[in-house]
């Protein structure tokens, strides 16, 4: 039980972080001479951080419900979805030429002299995508842990139906 709220916290932090990201600056274009700085978003550049997230939660609450073989391949493919936002935050890095096409009013802009930084956001796509591989790590880790969704309405097998309804009649839930 321990394990399923661990996954359930860090897949929420890595839909927080993910989500972050994709509306806080992403990066920042500076063209000097005295023209007022362009900050992009991140989900101007690439919504592929906040897609990732939601895919995730998805997994992950399907886990719930899932045995523990789908387990351990949903699991599976919310380590792939952390390693592809690891990949996205590290790997997208837009230059001059691709921020005048995404903001065609910029391309005048873009032409001279710009200096790019980037913003917090990478850097928590980074931290959701490692939560997000946690996760599914722990989920492909601990599977045959975990408790079925059903286990807790499922009756005794050891007792016989007279047993179930002298507890019934005695105000019991034989269930339990």
């Amino acid at each position: 039980m321990r394990f399923q709220r661990i996954v359930d916290l860090l897949a929420v932090a890595a839909l927080a972080l993910l989500a972050l990201s994709g509306y806080l600056t992403w990066v920042s274009a500076d063209p000097g001479n005295g023209r007022k700085a362009v900050d992009f978003n991140g989900y101007t550049i690439t919504k592929a951080p906040v897609t990732l997230a939601l895919a995730g939660v998805v997994a992950v609450v399907v886990l719930k419900l899932a045995g523990t073989v789908l387990r351990r391949v949903l699991g599976g493919l919310v380590v792939l979805l952390g390693i592809a936002a690891i990949a996205v935050s590290l790997g997208v890095r837009p230059d001059g030429t691709e921020l005048s096409r995404l903001r065609p009013e910029l391309s005048d802009v873009v032409a001279n002299q710009v200096t790019l930084t980037l913003g917090p956001a990478p850097w928590l796509a980074l931290t959701g995508g490692i939560a997000l591989v946690a996760a599914g790590l722990l989920v492909v880790l601990t599977a045959h842990r975990w408790r079925r969704a059903t286990q807790r309405y499922e009756r005794d097998p050891a007792a016989t139906p007279a047993d179930q309804w002298k507890a019934i009649d005695a105000g019991e839930d034989p269930t339990l």
